[in-house]
């Protein structure tokens, strides 16, 4: 099993960028992949 990465704010971007093009809904949704990419992202620099 490969090494696993601390999800960056850079990459949560990128992350929710998508998703919001690709749903047009104009946000991100409680709950979705990209609320926890942020999530994850927010909990990893604070260390």
């Amino acid at each position: 099993m490969s090494k696993s990465k601390s999800m960056t704010r850079a990459a949560a971007s990128r992350i929710q960028i998508s998703t919001v093009k690709t749903s047009g809904s104009g946000g991100v949704t409680k709950g979705s992949f990209a609320a926890r990419a942020q999530s994850a992202a927010a909990k990893s620099s604070k260390k």
